[in-house]
């Protein structure tokens, strides 16, 4: 069987401190994703912080970090709140289940549990992040739409369309000033908007320029050139340029178009 190696696996942490109910679960998701184990919740923060991960599937009952502790740490965290989290328990009852979403998993599964019925909702989740930054291209008009993302994401996407907007008319505006403001590492924040909006920083500030730039226009109390100073495009023809990559059309025509 030929496998295409160009195409990345999504990296899968497991973090139970039973080590044959690692391997159980590994064993069913190897073929498909890339696994790594972790055997108790500190050990998987730590990997968190310092690789990309894609889902997490932890135990609840874990020492030195639980998985109610190692969830919450996560979800509050503005650089990694955006990773799927699934939770898994021996407890058996509605009080279980509602604690372990109330710490921001995304779903819930009992043990004992089906390897297909664990697989279906790790695909589930990951489509679902797909969904999402498969939004953002297809709506133009707005770029950094918040709706499908939980609170820790939704406080991070305001904040960073808010440092975007007040900052577009500076030429200089690029994902160095962006991580500096929000105190994150370069590398980190592309990462996270990369997640987010499968777009890159500089490609999520080109298109919130001229997504204002679209309302510019239909107001109509600037020219074009005016409008491209005021977004922060170096000319006037370098801004026409990107408005008709980016909608088909340019400026100029669009003002026409939608008086």
């Amino acid at each position: 069987m030929h496998i295409d190696l160009a195409i990345e696996k999504s990296v899968i942490l497991l973090a139970d401190d039973h080590v044959d109910i690692l391997d159980f679960i590994a064993d069913d998701l190897e073929e498909k994703y890339e696994v790594v184990k972790a055997l108790n919740g500190q050990e998987a923060l730590e990997y968190v912080y310092a690789h990309d991960v894609d889902l997490i599937v932890s135990d609840i009952m874990m020492p030195q970090l639980n998985g109610y502790e190692f969830c919450t740490k996560l979800k509050e965290h503005e650089k990694y709140s955006h990773i799927p989290f699934i939770m898994l328990t021996a407890k058996n009852s509605l009080q279980s289940k509602i604690e372990g979403l109330e710490y921001g998993a995304d779903a819930y599964i009992e043990k004992p549990f089906s390897p297909n019925f664990l697989e279906a909702q790790i695909a589930s989740l990951l489509r679902n992040r797909k969904h999402v930054k498969d939004h953002f291209q297809r709506t133009p008009n707005s770029p950094l739409d918040i709706s499908g993302h939980n609170k820790s994401d939704q406080v991070f996407l305001k904040k960073l369309n808010k440092l975007i907007l007040e900052n577009m008319a500076d030429p200089a505006l690029c994902v160095d000033m962006l991580a500096e403001r929000l105190y994150m590492s370069r590398p980190t924040l592309y990462r996270k908007i990369k997640v987010l909006s499968d777009l890159s920083p500089n490609e999520l500030i080109n298109l919130t320029r001229l997504n204002k730039a679209t309302q510019l226009l239909l107001d109509g109390e600037y020219k074009v050139y005016e409008i491209a100073n005021l977004l922060g495009f170096s000319t006037a023809s370098h801004f026409s340029r990107n408005f008709q990559k980016q909608f088909g059309i340019s400026p100029k025509d669009y003002a026409a178009k939608h008086k």
